[in-house]
C-alpha cells in the first residue's frame, strides 16, 4: 500500500510521546513493505530538515513551513470571530492544505492517516481531492478532556476561565469533525470508549502505542545508583510540567525530610528556566538528554504524577521495556494494561506517595522483580510490530468498504 501519513510536526527525533508515537508506526511500516509519504507540518518549535527519515527505506517526508507560535493577537482575534479552536487553527495553512491536495491528486494513495485533532481539519481537504480514498483518524488524545482537566486545577480565575473556553471549543470540533473519518484508531481504551460517546461510527478500535523492543533493551551489567528516582518527559506539555509542580510542591518535601539521602533525577525536553535553578536539595536537573533509554539505566524508580491528560504515557511504557520499577497515578497509567503492585505501583494522593517512596527506600519492594514483570508485559502486549499489524488489519477494513473501491 502506499499510507499517506499527515502529521501535525515532523515526527523526528523520536524523543518525545507524540512524535514517538508517530515515527514508530512510520518505521513499522516501512519495513512490513509498505511506502509511506509523510506530510509533516515543519514547526519553529519542532524544525527539522527535510531529509531526517532518509534513513527509514520506503519513507519520504514532505516537509511545509506552518508558523504555529503562540500570539496573544490571534488568540483574541479567535476567541471573538473563528468557530475553530485556537488549538486547531495554529496548525491551519493553505500551503500545507495545497501540498496535501497536489500529493492527493497526482499519486494513487491508498490510505490517509492523520495524526490526532490538530490536524483533522485537513479531512476536509482529503475529502474533496480524492474523495474515494479511505481516513483514518489516529487519536493520540481526545484534546477536550485534558483541558477539562487542565481548567479544574487552575488556581489562576482568568487562566481557568480561558481553559475551559478551550476545552469547550474542542469538544464542540471534535464533536462535529471526528465522526466524519472512516476509522478511529485510540490510543487507548478509555479514549476508545469516548470516541464512541461522541457519536464516532465504527470502526473505532484500540491500537496502543508501541515500543521498539530493539531501541529499549537493558543492558545486564549496567546497574543503576541506589536510592534514586527519576523523571522524564517533554516539559512543554502540561500535564507534564503540572504533575511535576504538584509532585515537588506536595510530595517531595516530606520525603526528602524523612531520607534525606534520597536523590530526584528530572529530565525533560523544553525545561523552563524556573526548574534549572530549583533550590530543592537533592533533585537535579539533567533539562534534555538525548538517550531515553540511557538516562532511565542511571537511576532506580521512574515516576509519573500525572494529574491531567489523555490518551498513552508513551514514557511509561518505554520506562517498563527497560525494566524500570514504575510509581505512577491512576491517569498517569490510564490505558495501559497494568496491575498494581505487580509490574506497576499505583497511588494518587501525597501521603501514598510518600508511604511507597518509603517502602523502596527501605527495601520493602522488590525493585528488580517489578521491573522483570514490567518489561514481560511490554514484550507481550506492546511490541510494536504487532501494533503495527493492528493498523494493517484496520487499513484492509476501511479499503474494503464499496464507497473506497
Amino acid at each position: 500500500m502506499h499510507i499517506l501519513q499527515l502529521c501535525p510536526r515532523v515526527p523526528f527525533p523520536p524523543h518525545d510521546g507524540g512524535a514517538i508515537a508517530m515515527y514508530d508506526v512510520t518505521a513499522g511500516l516501512a519495513r512490513a513493505g509498505h511506502r509511506v509519504t509523510v506530510l509533516a507540518a515543519n514547526t519553529p518549535k519542532h524544525w527539522q530538515d527535510g531529509n531526517v527519515l532518509d534513513h527509514l527505506p520506503n519513507v519520504r517526508l514532505v516537509t511545509v513551513p506552518v508558523d504555529t507560535s503562540l500570539s496573544p493577537v490571534k488568540a483574541l482575534k479567535n476567541l471573538l470571530v473563528s468557530k475553530i479552536p485556537y488549538n486547531v487553527e495554529r496548525f491551519i495553512s493553505p500551503a500545507l492544505a495545497d501540498a496535501l491536495a497536489h500529493i492527493l491528486q497526482t499519486e494513487r494513495v491508498d490510505v490517509v492517516q492523520i495524526e490526532g485533532t490538530l490536524v483533522a481539519w485537513y479531512l476536509k481537504v482529503v475529502r474533496k481531492a480524492a474523495p474515494h480514498v479511505p481516513v483514518v483518524l489516529r487519536a493520540h488524545n481526545v484534546e477536550y478532556t485534558i483541558w477539562e482537566m487542565l481548567a479544574q486545577r487552575e488556581t489562576n480565575i482568568a487562566k481557568s476561565l480561558y481553559m475551559k473556553y478551550l476545552a469547550k471549543g474542542l469538544k464542540r470540533f471534535e464533536f462535529d469533525y471526528l465522526p466524519e473519518f472512516d476509522a478511529l484508531a485510540a490510543i487507548t481504551e478509555p479514549d476508545q470508549r469516548r470516541l464512541r460517546a461522541l457519536g464516532c461510527p465504527e470502526p473505532v478500535v484500540f491500537i496502543p502505542a508501541g515500543v521498539d523492543l530493539e531501541r529499549f533493551q537493558p543492558h545486564p551489567k549496567r546497574c543503576p545508583k541506589p536510592r534514586t528516582l527519576f523523571m522524564i518527559g517533554s516539559l512543554n506539555w502540561l500535564p507534564n510540567l503540572e504533575g511535576l509542580d504538584w509532585f515537588l510542591a506536595n510530595v517531595w518535601p516530606e520525603v526528602h525530610e524523612k531520607m534525606p539521602d534520597l536523590e530526584l533525577h528530572i529530565a525533560g525536553k523544553d525545561t523552563p528556566e524556573r526548574l534549572k535553578h530549583l533550590d530543592h536539595a537533592n533533585v537535579i536537573v539533567h533539562g534534555f538528554v538525548e538517550s531515553a533509554a540511557d538516562f532511565m539505566q542511571q537511576y532506580e524508580v521512574m515516576l509519573v504524577p500525572l494529574l491531567s491528560g489523555g490518551g498513552m504515557r508513551v514514557k511509561i511504557i518505554e520506562g517498563m521495556a527497560m525494566g524500570k520499577c514504575i510509581i505512577s497515578t491512576g491517569l498517569g497509567s490510564e490505558g495501559i494494561h497494568v496491575r498494581n503492585n505487580h509490574d506497576i505501583i499505583l497511588c494518587d494522593e501525597p501521603s501514598e506517595w510518600v508511604d511507597r517512596i518509603t517502602r523502596y527506600y527501605r527495601g520493602e519492594i522488590s525493585v528488580p522483580h517489578m521491573g522483570k514483570a514490567a518489561r514481560q508485559t511490554i514484550c507481550r502486549l506492546y511490541d510494536n510490530q504487532r501494533v503495527v499489524e493492528r493498523f494493517q488489519t484496520l487499513y484492509q477494513i476501511v479499503r474494503a468498504r464499496p464507497e473506497s473501491a
